[in-house]
């Protein structure tokens, strides 16, 4: 399984400030990223795959959601996480 307890607690910790922090947006955002990119990469391989196609773009979907909702809030936060995780707009 390529998204185990470990490596979404790394991603909290590292992205929502404690590993128990999960509600922050941040971290979903960068949870989601992680997600986003695995998916990516198995499309790329199976590109018939029509179910993870769908699934992806309701993921990137849901990470806009997020990243809106930062800009309408904290400028500053939004930054700070775009940087962090190399998103662009």
């Amino acid at each position: 399984m390529y998204l185990t307890k470990e490596i979404k607690a790394d991603i909290f910790k590292k992205h929502g400030k404690t590993a128990k922090n999960t509600g922050s947006a941040e971290g979903q955002i960068a949870l989601f990223t992680h997600r986003i990119n695995h998916l990516t990469g198995h499309l790329k391989n199976n590109h018939k795959d029509f179910n993870t196609e769908r699934s992806l773009v309701k993921l990137v979907g849901k990470r806009r959601s997020l990243l809106d909702f930062l800009i309408k809030t904290d400028i500053l936060r939004y930054r700070a996480i775009i940087k962090e995780l190399g998103l662009r707009k």
